[in-house]
């Protein structure tokens, strides 16, 4: 069977690039090797909660800009989705009592950090201003295929000043601009903190694009929540795909890219079904890419080297819980990040992130009752070797030591648990199908902003990646960016679009 376009995996990167593709009339084929589409943007249902596979902070669901990524690609395939605005990103609870909102009102966010920095009031001011300047650059233009000449010569002649921005802020990393404006040391510290939340790692290793995106889009199109949990935004661009013709495939787990004189020609699955396309897409990470879906003497040296830059970053330890929402104090965010020690936060159980998304919508549990979901770092190395019941014993050990610490900021969390469910590293290879549970790839090394990472093109002809391997790396809003660059890319590829 002949496609245009056969994607793997279901991914909000491969849903996007499969959308995009298929709203302009290209015969595209999804193959989702679960049950549900979303991979960590997923929902699953328990004992009457709604749980996120991931996280619930979403970015890219605002109404003006270029940068609304996630509303541009449900409204592409004529699908829409209720989101539920957040008033407050992140409420930090970080060492030597730093206990900061960061609001929606830029304004009132500068304001509660320059409180606890009043010495640093203008270097405060003067870093996120610069990073605003990144994201004014970004916001003003097509995000599209950087891999595409005319569409970066037409962006040019349209905007040049923004493109000359955006090449001089392209080789920065975020540590070196907050140290231009800011002095403090525990002030940086917080700035880490500021990035290491979405990028798992600190300022000086995260680049500038990026943070100006995050920093600035927080407060422009603001963090929103889809109603129903963040699963239904897959769910939803597959209804989209489906309206314009294209097709998901569920249990299709593909084990094999079919590659004939050196081109991707199609893919098997683990059934031995074959199916072949001109062009193939992975949404899995680069190293399932290169390792398992292709030979081994396959792996380009182009590839190679990326690997020799970056590393995989560590996966997660999550505890989805049920609570009786009488333990939740008043006036409770609905995000949270816990610290006690700053020479902690890239430690495994060092940063603890928490999300209670039913105080935005108490549909997803019953009533009277709230979900928490909270995850924090965790090495797959370290959950191999164990008896079944070892396993489960050290979960259990695992799962009590974040509860105790999460007391602090909800007291009697342990003894208003409805109900509790770990996943390990082990649990996110599983479901996920993710190199070691992998969040994604994160720098070996100081390098040099974005220039590092590897657009959607790869060194075999017809194979394609999207994702959080690519270009401009991970979160939600940055894979349906790589998700509109890849099927540019491949719509002038195949001739649908100049």
């Amino acid at each position: 069977m002949q496609f245009d376009v056969i994607v793997i995996g279901s991914g909000i990167g491969g849903l996007v690039t499969a959308t995009q593709l298929a709203a302009i009339g290209a015969e595209v084929l999804v193959l989702e090797r679960y049950l549900i589409p979303g991979g960590s943007a997923g929902s699953f249902d328990r004992e009457g909660y709604r749980f996120d596979v991931g996280a619930s902070m979403i970015f890219g669901f605002g109404q003006n800009g270029t940068t609304n990524l996630l509303t541009r690609a449900l409204e592409a395939v004529n699908v829409s989705l209720e989101v539920i605005p957040d008033p407050v990103q992140i409420h930090y609870h970080l060492p030597n009592d730093l206990n900061l909102k960061v609001d929606r009102d830029y304004e009132k966010f500068l304001q509660n950090l320059i409180a606890y920095f009043p010495h640093e009031r203008q270097g405060i001011r003067r870093f996120y201003d610069e990073c605003w300047k990144v994201f004014n650059c970004l916001n003003s233009m097509d995000l599209l295929s950087l891999e595409e000449p005319r569409y970066l010569l037409r962006q040019f002649f349209q905007h040049p000043l923004e493109c000359l921005g955006l090449v001089k802020y392209l080789p920065q990393n975020v540590g070196d601009v907050a140290r231009t404006y800011i002095k403090d040391q525990q002030l940086l510290k917080f700035i880490d903190m500021e990035c290491y939340c979405w990028s798992v790692v600190p300022a000086d290793m995260t680049p500038t694009i990026n943070a100006g995106m995050v920093f600035s889009d927080r407060h422009y199109g603001g963090v929103n929540y889809p109603k129903g949990g963040v699963g239904q935004i897959a769910q939803k661009l597959v209804e989209g795909l489906v309206r314009f013709g294209g097709k998901i495939q569920y249990q299709a787990r593909v084990t094999k890219i079919i590659i004939e004189n050196k081109k991707a020609v199609g893919v098997q699955l683990a059934n031995g079904q074959i199916y072949h396309a001109q062009r193939i897409v992975s949404n899995a990470t680069r190293w399932d890419t290169f390792e398992n879906l292709l030979p081994k003497q396959e792996i380009p040296y182009v590839e190679k080297k990326w690997q020799q830059r970056y590393q995989k970053s560590p996966s997660f330890l999550s505890l989805h819980m049920g609570v009786k929402a009488s333990v939740l104090p008043n006036e409770t965010e609905c995000h949270h990040i816990l610290l006690e020690e700053w020479e902690k936060m890239a430690d495994p159980e060092g940063t603890v992130f928490v999300s209670i998304p039913t105080l935005l919508d108490p549909s997803l549990a019953p009533t009277g009752y709230h979900i928490i979901h909270t995850f924090t770092p965790h090495w797959f190395a370290d959950w191999q070797g164990f008896s079944a019941s070892e396993y489960e014993a050290k979960k259990e050990e695992a799962a009590g030591r974040i509860i105790n610490r999460l007391e602090r900021i909800i007291p009697g969390l342990d003894a208003g648990l409805d109900y509790l469910e770990v996943g390990t590293p082990r649990t996110h290879r599983r479901f996920l199908g993710r190199e070691d549970g992998t969040y994604g790839p994160i720098p070996r090394r100081k390098l040099w902003g974005l220039l590092g990472m590897p657009f959607n093109r790869t060194a075999i002809p017809r194979l394609y990646c999207v994702g959080d391997s690519t270009f401009p790396g991970q979160g939600l809003n940055a894979v349906a960016f790589s998700g509109f660059a890849c099927a540019h890319r491949i719509a002038v590829d195949l001739g649908f679009s100049g």
